[in-house]
């Protein structure tokens, strides 16, 4: 966004504050509201980390500054008012200041996205405590196949005409399957770039 954008917003509508909606650029879990300023919208472009103006500090305040729980910017835009902003943004930890994912209890999320982060989370887990860490561990031939293993059993469970066993092959098929895409450090963004494309 340029300065002169950013001029084209409608700041006087709400006394120079324009509200934030914060989407997480993966899960598109809304996360929190806040509002900009000029200032705040500035140092969220220049420095790439959500800053907002804090209404009760009464001063520009960068989400995260004390915990470090910060939401690293992907991408902005305003509604067809320009008088409002959706930023999307990646967050480092939880966004609420009561450790939830989102400052909304029940706001929706895109399960694999979440399933996907989680995955990438059991990177730092020991391997005697998670699964996900030992498979790893041995290695790219051996998640791969587990992958095959879990698409023969998928297969069964179809032509037996079995639906409980059905849904439970296909959902150990997912999680394998981004498991092997994590293994090979592709994320299931690209996956879903290239389905948009065909």
């Amino acid at each position: 966004m340029t300065p002169e954008q950013i001029d084209q917003l409608d700041w006087d509508k709400q006394g120079g504050l324009l509200p934030a909606i914060v989407q997480d650029a993966d899960s598109r879990q809304v996360l929190m509201l806040g509002y900009m300023d000029r200032a705040a919208l500035r140092a969220t472009l220049d420095n790439g980390k959500v800053t907002f103006f804090s209404r009760s500090k009464q001063r520009l305040w960068m989400k995260g500054e004390q915990s470090g729980h910060v939401l690293a910017l992907v991408r902005l835009e305003t509604d067809c008012d320009r008088d409002s902003l959706l930023v999307q943004a990646r967050p480092h930890g939880p966004t609420c200041h009561l450790q939830r994912a989102s400052c909304f209890a029940d706001a929706p999320a895109d399960f694999l996205a979440v399933l996907e982060r989680r995955i990438e989370a059991r990177l730092a887990a020991d391997s005697a405590e998670s699964y996900t860490r030992r498979l790893l561990d041995k290695g790219l031939p051996k998640v791969a196949q587990k992958v095959g293993e879990e698409a023969v059993e998928t297969v069964i469970a179809a032509l037996a005409e079995d639906d409980t066993a059905l849904r439970n092959e296909s959902a150990d098929l997912l999680y394998h399957l981004l498991v092997l895409l994590r293994a090979k450090d592709m994320p299931l963004s690209q996956v879903i770039d290239t389905l948009r494309s065909r």
